[in-house]
This record gives C-alpha cells, structure tokens and sequence, in this order.
C-alpha cells in the first residue's frame, strides 16, 4: 500500500468507526445510520443532501431541509461530535453584500467550503430555472448571498478549497430541467467569485460503468493528497423501475484538475441499506460533505439516503486511494 496523505489540518475529534473485521470493501457504514431520521424539525419533513464542517473545536453545518410543503430550503446546524445535530428551526436569513433581503426561492444540495478564513455555500437556486447560488458566512449566524455563478440550468456547483495558479475553481454540471440526458461535469474558473470562465470538460457519464449511465455530478469539495485531488462523486443508472444514486471516486490533477488521472470503474458506495432504498426517493446514496484528518488519513463521507435521511460512512485515505488507482477506467 503506497503512503498516501491528506493535505490538510489535523481533526482528532471528527466521527470514526475502524472497518468491520472481515468487510471486503473500501468504504463502510456508519452503525449509527441514519444519522438524520424523518421530521427532523418541526416545519421540516427531511434532512438530507446537507454539507458538514468543523467550526470552533466541533462541527457546522448547512442542511437541505424539504418542508411540509415540499419546497426545501436552507437551515444551519451545530454539533459537538458530527453525529447528533441541532439544527434551526428558521430557515438561513440571507442578506446581500447591501444589507437587503436576498432569500432564495428555493434552495437544495448544499455544499460548504472554507477557503482562508470564509466558508462559502454552494447550492442549487431558482434563476429561471435551476443554477447555483452563492454566499458565505464566518460565524454561521449572519450569511451573505453573493451572486449567481451561471445562468440556467446548472446543478452539482462544488468549489475547491483552494485558489489553483491564482483561480478559484469550481466543478458543476450543465443541465436542464429533467434529468439532464447530457450530464457531465465540468470545470469553471474565476478571479473573483463573479466572473466565471475558462471552462473546461472534466469528464463524461457512463465510460465503462453502467451505474453511471445516466448522469454523474460532484460530490463534496475535493481532497487534496499529493496523488491529485480526491473527488467523491454521484452516478445515476436508469434501470426498469426508476433511477438509482450510487457514489464513485476520481483522482484529480493537482494543478490542472479537468485532468482526470484514475476514476473508478465500479461504485463504491450503492444503494443497500433500507434508509437508502426505502424513502421518499427510495435508491439514492448521494454524498455532499467529508470530514478528514491528516495525522490519521481517515474520512467521514456524509451523504443522503432516499432523499430522507442523512447517512454516514467511512474510508482511510490510503486503501482508498490504492484501490481507485488499481479499479480505474482512465
């Protein structure tokens, strides 16, 4: 096994289980799943789809909360340990770079990001349709909206934590108001945050695996290894009786990351469990958050479950990583 290391701050206190002895698999369940069951706020009916970080010596996070009413929106969470969680009964107030109100219509499938001392949200937005939406926040108390990457339809916006030669960077997928026949994920760039360009294909659904056939889309902020960025992403299949969400790993070019070096041929994480294949979209394992130590190489994958739970699994960086470069289609 080569010795392969995440390039990041050390997190002794974020969730962990060793694998269970005799698992033949690079990735395992939490035993505490689900760790978001139904209901889990008054005005909610799901939590799911949601982005984690640590905060402050515990965790934040931003949770896709689908309301009785069946429209989702934004709420912020706290946690001590990663696993039981506090989330707000109000919806994330969100004031523009003036002071005004800037609510969003509508607002799903978040995915945070710090980058220096900021942490910006990432989300699917209405603009006329579907794109993402933008803003930041340092004490996950007053958040601000910045402007809308692209025009429609857009989903599936994950930044990088970093600049790359001097960009932020930012991986999306094109789409369309269905279920996007064309969906494959590109790269953006920019200065600034605002203006968007220099884009770039990445790579294609389908290729050799049929669990990916329909669409993939990116998952949580990339890690960063000395092997390439590590990307946890989601592939959809349309079989005989409705869509299925598994997740699969890329290995990314450190410095001109629409370089795909390995991605893996088969999923690693598929729809098994019963608060996966049983829900409100039953067949969905949908990963948007990591949590990582450096010291240790363990990762924490949160992801959704049927569109109605939030779930958790593990893997160590190494095994990971060896197994991708061993599996891959590239």
């Amino acid at each position: 096994m080569s010795k392969v290391r995440i390039v990041a701050e050390s997190l002794k206190n974020m969730p962990w289980e060793d694998k269970p002895e005799g698992l033949d698999a690079v990735i395992w369940r939490s035993s505490k799943n689900p760790i978001i069951n139904w209901n889990p706020i008054p005005v909610g009916a799901r939590a799911f789809n949601s982005a984690v970080v640590p905060f402050e010596g515990e965790f934040a996070g931003v949770f896709r909360i689908d309301y009785k009413n069946g429209r989702p929106h934004l709420h912020a969470g706290r946690s001590e340990d990663g696993l039981e969680w506090e989330i707000a009964h109000e919806p994330i107030e969100w004031l523009d770079e003036k002071g005004n109100d800037a609510k969003p219509g509508y607002a799903y499938d978040p995915r945070v990001v710090k980058i220096e001392d900021t942490y910006y949200i990432q989300w699917c937005t209405d603009f006329h349709g579907p794109t993402i939406g933008l803003g930041l926040t340092r004490d996950f108390k007053n958040f601000t909206r910045l402007e809308n990457l692209f025009v429609p339809y857009n989903r599936n916006g994950v930044l990088f934590p970093r600049k790359i030669n001097g960009r932020y960077v930012m991986l999306n997928r094109p789409s369309d108001t269905g279920h996007t026949p064309f969906g494959d994920i590109f790269l953006s760039q920019s200065p600034d945050l605002k203006f968007w360009g220099m884009h770039r294909h990445v790579m294609s659904k389908g290729e050799l695996g049929w669990w990916e056939g329909t669409k993939i889309g990116g998952g949580p902020a990339p890690i960063e290894t000395p092997e390439g960025w590590l990307l946890f992403y989601h592939g959809v299949s349309n079989t005989c009786n409705g869509f299925v969400y598994s997740m699969g790993a890329a290995i990314l070019d450190l410095e001109n990351p629409d370089r795909v070096l390995y991605r893996t041929r088969d999923y690693l994480l598929t729809p098994e469990k019963e608060y996966e294949t049983t829900g409100f979209v039953p067949n969905v394992v949908f990963p948007c958050a990591t949590l990582h130590d450096a010291e240790t190489g363990r990762i924490a994958i949160y992801y959704g479950a049927a569109d109605t739970y939030t779930a958790l699994a593990y893997t160590q960086v190494e095994e990971l990583v060896d197994y991708i470069k061993y599996n891959s289609q590239v």
